[in-house]
């Protein structure tokens, strides 16, 4: 059965979205008019060489930008009329990111590292605790979680992030070359953890890759070039 998508707000719509650096004659175009639309529990793969646009994108995508013309909106709240604080707001509450490094801290455990997201939120610690263990578990780190990044592997490490990215219930996750640092093995237990999360937990997800392998995890692939969209292509199945 189709479903039909008549009654809902894609959940990320761009509409003419202009990035523009820099004034006047030195003015640069990151972006030059971008039209997206993602609806709820799509898994996206953003592709395009370096300076295509599509990081500057997806810094738009994640609150942690706005743009210079257009429009950018969130479950249809209009993120450039909004304040700093409430981009921060929607950032916290909304969205998880997953970087290539990892971003972890170095001294602290595992468990530590994923309760970070819930410390911000003022989470009581015995809350805390739970619910990062179950995060952790949720990506197979049982019994992991007095280990310090140091004493994990590259895909253990991602495997943190992924779980203090996911902690918080996001509804959207923002990852960013997930298995750019890991082996090929490691990369597929990864994409294959957040195909998981996009099925069972109908979480979305936007991706940056450079691999079309990676890329082939994705339910649709868009394909940035000089700051403009250059294709959009969804795929009728899964792997």
């Amino acid at each position: 059965m189709e479903k039909t998508n008549t009654l809902k707000t894609p959940v990320i719509e761009m509409k003419g979205v202009v990035k523009e650096y820099g004034k006047g004659q030195s003015a640069m175009k990151a972006l030059r008019g971008i039209d997206l639309s993602i609806d709820s529990g799509d898994f996206v793969a953003v592709m395009g060489p370096s300076g295509s646009g599509k990081s500057t994108c997806m810094n738009i995508l994640g609150c942690l930008d706005t743009p210079t013309s257009g429009e950018y909106l969130f479950e249809g709240v209009d993120v450039g009329k909004l304040s700093r604080d409430q981009r921060a707001l929607i950032r916290r509450y909304y969205l998880g990111f997953i970087f290539q490094g990892f971003n972890l801290l170095n001294r602290t455990s595992a468990l530590e590292n994923v309760e970070l997201p819930l410390i911000y939120r003022g989470i009581p610690v015995r809350e805390r605790h739970l619910r990062a263990k179950d995060a952790l578990k949720s990506v197979g780190l049982e019994g992991w979680e007095k280990h310090t990044p140091g004493e994990l592997s590259g895909g253990q490490q991602q495997r943190v992030a992924i779980a203090r990215a996911i902690v918080t219930q996001p509804s959207i996750l923002l990852a960013d070359e997930p298995t750019g640092n890991l082996d090929s093995a490691r990369s597929r237990e990864i994409m294959d953890l957040l195909t998981q999360f996009n099925r069972e937990r109908g979480i979305t997800i936007l991706m940056v890759t450079h691999d079309p392998h990676m890329a082939g995890f994705a339910s649709s692939t868009v394909q940035f070039l000089d700051g403009m969209i250059e294709t959009e292509e969804k795929k009728g199945n899964h792997h």
